[in-house]
């Protein structure tokens, strides 16, 4: 096992707090091997780069020779995290959270080793418990305690009410670290309240309490909310090659940075020597742009893919031509000659929503064989073959059937 200061190195990458990192150097001094905890709820059923950034800081510690233990929150899905929200969560049914915890998992083990991790389903504790052993728990904190969260203070102050299942929930988080006796939590930014609850309970059961490690929270596509698919501003870890690759280029200069340090392998010498190139004018951004966004490619689909993606990519951008593939679908044109050009771009994927197609067209971003759409609703061309495309890297082949007139 690699000495303390070796293991504090690669440890403090990237993250925004160690609480205590004086507490972290003796449990590692001690040469044990940590118990390394990480809770996810499996909300969703695809995870993108965001959800990557903590779980590549549990895949480094697996690196180092320590226990990753993975626990599956089965039960506080159901319960719904109110950490950085301004309303309550839906609530889900066991069956969808079970469905999303296998594609959940199939995708962490790009990531991590999976063979190597303790997994383990909050379901197992908490399916068991009688109504008074709940009582007990809640009996560990107080109310007052609960409304330090700024996220709740935040909704007392708004008059935004906060349901009784919504305080239980930090408990049941920190209640997993004493199940499995976690020497160590990750978590992002967002979830200190619950890590230092998890301190709370473990030193009320005798354990020694957890070191709570916090990671930021990474900014999607547009460089100013968190990723989420709920914005349109992510990047998916099973996107395909070339889709991913047309994403990240579209990140800023600025955030590229973090990308880099966050969710790629890069050594920080090697990035700050980027930067300083880059503010130097001896590299241009572009071409770090592209290294970032082949280091993504490959990590999850493989050297070929990134090297084949980085290649449709500048014969696409650069040279301004269309995709050598692209997906087709058929159009019949309506009673007047007409298509519905928001329909076609919203079911066919090219943007997430009706309104993102609006805007689209408002800013002048989609193309229709060529020509720039100024209308929700276009008169089709002749029937043939042409070319829908939104914004810088979104194509769809288009076949003109017979239907209408022109």
């Amino acid at each position: 096992m690699r000495s303390v200061e070796e293991q504090l190195k690669v440890i403090r990458r990237g993250v925004v707090q160690i609480c205590e990192e004086g507490e972290l150097r003796e449990k590692l001094a001690r040469g044990k091997r940590l118990r390394v905890k990480l809770g996810v709820d499996p909300t969703a059923a695809d995870l993108h780069l965001g959800f990557t950034v903590v779980l590549r800081k549990l895949r480094q510690f697996q690196e180092l020779g320590h226990q990753a233990v993975l626990i599956i929150g089965t039960y506080t899905a159901q319960v719904g995290d109110p950490s950085g929200r301004d309303k309550s969560r839906p609530q889900l049914a066991e069956e969808t959270v079970m469905a999303n915890a296998e594609k959940y998992l199939a995708q962490a083990g790009k990531v991590l080793d999976l063979s190597r991790v303790e997994v383990r389903y909050n379901g197992e504790w908490f399916k068991g418990m009688k109504f008074m052993d709940v009582i007990k728990l809640l009996a560990k904190s107080t109310v007052a305690r609960m409304l330090e969260r700024e996220d709740f203070s935040g909704r007392v102050s708004a008059g935004v009410p906060i349901y009784l299942h919504e305080i239980v929930y930090p408990l049941m988080q920190g209640y997993d670290s004493v199940v499995v006796g976690a020497d160590v939590e990750l978590g992002g930014s967002d979830q200190t309240f619950n890590l230092m609850m998890g301190r709370d309970l473990q030193r009320d059961a005798g354990q020694e309490p957890q070191v709570c490690i916090t990671m930021p929270l990474l900014e999607g596509l547009d460089g100013v909310r968190k990723m989420s698919k709920s914005f349109g501003n992510y990047v998916g870890i099973n996107e395909a090659p070339k889709e991913m690759f047309g994403k990240i280029m579209s990140v800023s200069d600025e955030m590229m940075w973090k990308y880099y340090e966050l969710v790629t392998d890069v050594a920080l010498e090697e990035i700050e020597e980027m930067r300083e190139g880059v503010t130097e004018g001896g590299l241009h951004p572009m071409e770090v742009k592209k290294r970032l966004a082949g280091e993504i490619v490959r990590m999850y689909h493989g050297e070929g893919a990134a090297r084949e993606a980085r290649e449709e990519f500048e014969r696409v951008f650069s040279a301004r031509e269309v995709p050598s593939e692209m997906r087709e679908v058929r159009v019949v044109p309506d009673g007047e000659g007409r298509i519905d050009v928001v329909g076609l771009l919203v079911k066919n994927g090219l943007a997430s929503s009706n309104g993102e197609a609006r805007r689209l067209i408002g800013q002048g971003a989609v193309e229709l064989g060529g020509e720039r759409v100024k209308e929700l609703r276009v008169v089709a061309p002749r029937e043939g073959e042409v070319v829908l495309r939104a914004g810088k890297r979104r194509f769809l082949r288009v076949i003109i059937e017979r239907g209408g007139t022109t």
